[in-house]
């Protein structure tokens, strides 16, 4: 007889060098996450857990700068759980808030904007400023 067991992988969550940040608002810490048999886990899966873990939303934390030690089954990074979703917009970079957005479609190809490019480059002043404008194009 062969049994197959399918077990849902957990993930264990500890926090160390935790430091409470009055002058940005808030709390800073390096998180460990031990998650056998997974490759890594989500940043939204670990912003759900921190989230759980210390009883606030998961749109005021940012995780950041997880490396999976080699050989798999266990990551460290770092997070920061601010007091408010203003904290976090004031003070976070913008490139770190640009991950947890909505990826935005691109309106034209890249071969387009290229072109568009080089077309301003040979324009000046007010012409250039009207040539990104859709007024060509009927839009």
């Amino acid at each position: 007889f062969f049994t197959f067991y399918f077990v849902r992988v957990m993930a264990t969550f500890r926090t160390r060098k935790f430091l409470t940040n009055r002058l940005l608002s808030r709390r800073q810490m390096v998180v460990d996450v031990i998650h056998p048999g997974k490759a890594n886990l989500s940043k939204a899966e670990l912003k759900e857990k921190l989230a759980t873990m210390y009883k606030t939303t998961a749109d005021v934390i940012m995780p950041f700068g997880f490396k999976t030690d080699f050989g798999g089954g266990r990551s460290t990074g770092f997070a920061l759980i601010y007091d408010n979703v203003d904290a976090l917009q004031k003070i976070e970079p913008t490139y770190r808030l640009q991950r947890f957005l909505p990826k935005k479609d691109k309106t034209s190809g890249r071969r387009q904007r290229k072109e568009l490019k080089n077309r301003k480059k040979k324009e000046k002043g007010k012409k250039k400023t009207e040539m990104g404008s859709c007024k060509r194009n009927g839009a």
